[in-house]
């Protein structure tokens, strides 16, 4: 924790979104992704959204072959979801992101 009380940088959920442009298929998966870390993980995440129609070179960097793809960079292991994210139940699951409420004790 920082001085203040709240979590450091290191406590934000860092997620990267690959997209191939302007698409309305990415604005769906990226804005599904910000709805369901603005309900479940409140402000302690950050998104970076790598469009491969720009640099499709990055793809190697998480092994992207279909897009859009979300990628849970931190906290580690990396998790992957394809797709527009609009299954809230899977990108929850693939991501390994607790609903919001859940404690973990059964």
């Amino acid at each position: 924790m920082t001085a203040d009380g709240t979590g450091g940088v290191d406590d934000r959920w860092r997620l990267r979104l690959y997209i191939a442009g302007a698409t309305p298929k990415s604005a769906r998966a990226l804005a599904n992704l910000r709805r369901i870390c603005d309900q479940h993980l409140a402000d302690g995440y950050e998104i970076t959204v790598v469009d491969l129609v720009q640099n499709p070179q990055l793809a190697s960097t998480d092994q992207i072959v279909a897009i859009p793809t979300a990628v849970r960079c931190h906290p580690t292991p990396v998790r992957k979801v394809v797709g527009d994210l609009s299954d809230t139940a899977k990108v929850l699951s693939g991501l390994d992101i607790r609903p919001s409420g859940d404690s973990g004790i059964p």
